[in-house]
């Protein structure tokens, strides 16, 4: 992998300091802010590919500068894993629906924390190339317009196919119904919010195979997101 641009925006000297250290150690380039606006400037200068995010954090608290991130056309596919003592459920669920891709909650691991930043960046590099996509048992060629999962060609219509394609560009993140509506159909679509929920149910059963587990995940109150149930 060429050498990842992460940037950490985290307050705590002691805390950034060891993060900046162990991924300099494996490699990444990282550049390192406690301040929520100048995060948003260095991102404005150079986009990077992943973003560690502290909750508390000067001048603007993590949740806007995620959700800042994610109105910005430069950053809104940027991966963000948010780092806090928040742990509730209920925070937890504001982030992911923010915009966060993962929330690591402290105290935590560096090395776990490393694992999970590169596991993320293996898993959403398929994206960029905007043809290929594949996350755990299940691959889409937007080309070909065909989907195989766990080796056997999925039939599915066209718009359940491009619900798959956009949580396969963005796997893990929560998307709102207002959200996929969107993304997926448009923002000057017409469709009820109710619409998402019967298409989601066509993708369950075209994708969910006999044999394998139910890839689409729903959030209640909060949406619905691609995850294999497995901790990355």
């Amino acid at each position: 992998m060429p050498q990842p641009d992460l940037l950490l925006i985290e307050d705590d000297e002691a805390i950034a300091e060891l993060i900046v250290w162990h991924f300099a150690r494996e490699g990444f380039s990282v550049r390192q802010t406690p301040d929520g606006e100048q995060a948003l400037i260095l991102v404005e200068e150079r986009v990077p590919d992943i973003v560690l995010l502290d909750w508390m954090i000067e001048s603007l608290p993590g949740i806007e500068v995620c959700r800042r991130l994610r109105r910005n056309p430069k950053s809104a596919n940027v991966p963000i894993i948010m780092l806090t003592a928040r742990g509730e459920e209920e925070d937890r669920i504001r982030g992911l629906e923010t915009g966060a891709d993962d929330y690591v909650t402290k105290p935590f691991s560096p090395r776990e924390l490393v694992a999970r930043v590169q596991a993320v960046l293996r898993r959403l590099r398929p994206a960029l190339a905007g043809e290929m996509l594949s996350y755990a048992d299940i691959e889409l060629d937007s080309v070909a317009h065909k989907v195989v999962r766990n080796g056997q060609i999925v039939a599915m219509g066209p718009t359940e196919f491009r619900l798959l394609r956009h949580f396969m560009e963005h796997p893990g993140r929560v998307f709102s119904r207002g959200q996929l509506l969107d993304s997926v159909w448009g923002q000057d679509s017409d469709i009820e919010l109710r619409t998402v929920d019967v298409h989601i149910r066509r993708l369950r059963k075209a994708i969910n195979l006999p044999g394998t587990t139910d890839i689409i995940r729903t959030v209640r109150s909060a949406g619905y997101a691609l995850d294999s149930g497995k901790s990355i």
